[in-house]
């Protein structure tokens, strides 16, 4: 429970008038930064009025009592002149919050966190946010029906995030167009490991608990924060032109696990060959208990897979991610079909180049099956927050590119998906950018067809 609950009326009515920025001689000069981005799917996602440079998040968990202990650095530049500003945290109990080192009022509702700085920021300026907290974080349920944020395990927790899940262990601007730079540091009991994104900085073991230090130097959208708590056998090995790679699975998924992760540099090497140079400065996989979690997730630097999803396509599809979705985020969750249907696509690919269906044949075959869930709605416009992970935002969102493919050949095809992935390295994009990205690469082609039907058309286009 926030301590603004407990002021007394006097300074309840000071702290209403700083959270609208709003002041009887004229001294407020900032407004209040804003609650949520208005984001299509999940409005109230994300923040206004800032951008977050780094986190720098310090967390101790104890599984035996599902207690997590948190403190967040958060530093972040004003966009415009703020009086007050939000930060989204679901649950969790607020202790303390300073800015700039001063104690700062705050107010909890939903998700909001709003933040009232001792001192208003001016338009421009860098500031450091600590926020003390702690509880028992909690699993959410996406519209979908899936559950991310902090999932209890067998034998620990696992932190997942897409797309809001972030939310339920760290405060931040939790929206996919804010991407930062991480530090990440937890501490469990000893024999427990934490494993996260980035690199392994430091490790020290004191007083029964060891403390992990992870570090993210290329930008990471929160949603693609992971931390996974429990027994995991840590194996370091090095793919193409020395990439660091670091896998965690658990114990009793090693045996079933070996042979894929075996094709891990392979796979990384295909897809440089396919997509150009990888974007982060290491890659790996975490495996752990198929009760653990539902699904497979991009997690940056080091997708996390159930042990009964592990299989080589699914390694392609969230290693592809790395490229399409990591480092190139969506601008919006509209935009999730430049996540999906690129990744898909790379699985389409790798078959075609592995001795497997052509892409083209397996573009026909879903054109000529009996899946209809395919054209249910466009990829670039899904029927709402819990359709942005269906069918046509994977399969469909390929298949477009493969109409891209068509028309233009392979030379310039490959030229397109390879400079998309350079051209918004480490940034955020839209689906808009993506075809005027196309049409800038191939002048000379007409693309309405594709974009009309294909892309945001409403029905099953006719016969391609």
């Amino acid at each position: 429970m926030s301590r603004s609950v407990r002021l007394v009326p006097a300074v309840a009515a000071l702290l209403v008038l700083a959270l609208t920025g709003t002041a009887c001689d004229g001294g407020v000069h900032g407004t209040p930064g804003g609650s949520g981005l208005r984001d299509p799917y999940f409005p109230k996602a994300g923040n206004g009025g800032y951008d977050v440079g780094h986190y720098d998040l310090t967390l101790d968990y104890t599984p035996a009592t599902h207690r997590l202990t948190g403190t967040a650095v958060i530093t972040a530049r004003a966009t415009r002149a703020l009086s007050a500003f939000d930060l989204d945290l679901a649950g969790l109990d607020v202790d303390s919050v300073t800015v700039e080192g001063r104690k700062a009022l705050f107010n909890r509702a939903g998700q909001e966190l709003t933040v009232r700085p001792h001192d208003d920021l001016s338009k421009g300026e860098t500031f450091r946010t600590v926020v003390r907290y702690a509880g028992t974080p909690r699993t959410l349920t996406d519209p979908d029906g899936s559950q991310e944020g902090w999932l209890p395990t067998a034998d620990g927790a696992l932190g997942l995030g897409e797309p809001v899940g972030s939310m339920a262990w760290f405060p931040g601007n939790h929206h996919p167009s804010d991407k930062a730079t991480y530090d990440l540091t937890v501490t469990v009991p000893k024999g427990l490991q934490a494993v996260s994104n980035g690199e392994l900085a430091d490790q020290a073991t004191k007083g029964g608990r060891t403390a992990y230090h992870w570090h993210t130097a290329q930008p990471m959208a929160s949603y693609l924060a992971t931390v996974a708590v429990g027994h995991f056998d840590l194996t370091r090995s090095t793919g193409p032109h020395g990439l660091p790679i670091l896998t965690a699975v658990d114990p009793t998924q090693e045996k079933a696990s070996r042979k894929v992760l075996a094709q891990l540099p392979d796979i990384i090497k295909w897809e440089e060959i396919n997509f150009g140079p990888y974007p982060f400065s290491s890659t790996g996989a975490i495996v752990d208990r198929p009760g653990d979690v539902g699904y497979a997730l991009e997690t940056q630097n080091r997708p996390v897979f159930p042990g009964d999803e592990f299989d080589t396509g699914t390694l392609v599809h969230e290693l592809a991610h790395q490229w399409y979705g990591d480092s190139v985020t969506p601008k919006s969750w509209q935009d999730m079909w430049l996540n999906e249907g690129f990744a898909t696509y790379a699985e389409w690919l790798y078959r075609e180049d592995h001795g497997g269906k052509s892409a083209q044949q397996t573009f026909t075959d879903l054109y000529d099956g009996d899946n209809e869930a395919i054209w249910a709605y466009p990829p670039a416009k899904p029927s709402g927050a819990a359709h942005i992970s269906d069918s046509p935002v994977y399969e469909r969102g390929a298949m477009v590119l493969q109409k891209i493919r068509q028309k233009v050949g392979d030379d310039t095809f490959y030229d397109i998906i390879q400079g998309w992935a350079a051209a918004h390295r480490h940034g955020s994009a839209n689906t808009a950018d993506f075809t005027a990205y196309v049409e800038k690469k191939a002048p000379h082609q007409d693309f309405t067809e594709i974009w009309k039907d294909w892309l945001y058309g409403d029905r099953k286009p006719s016969r391609p």
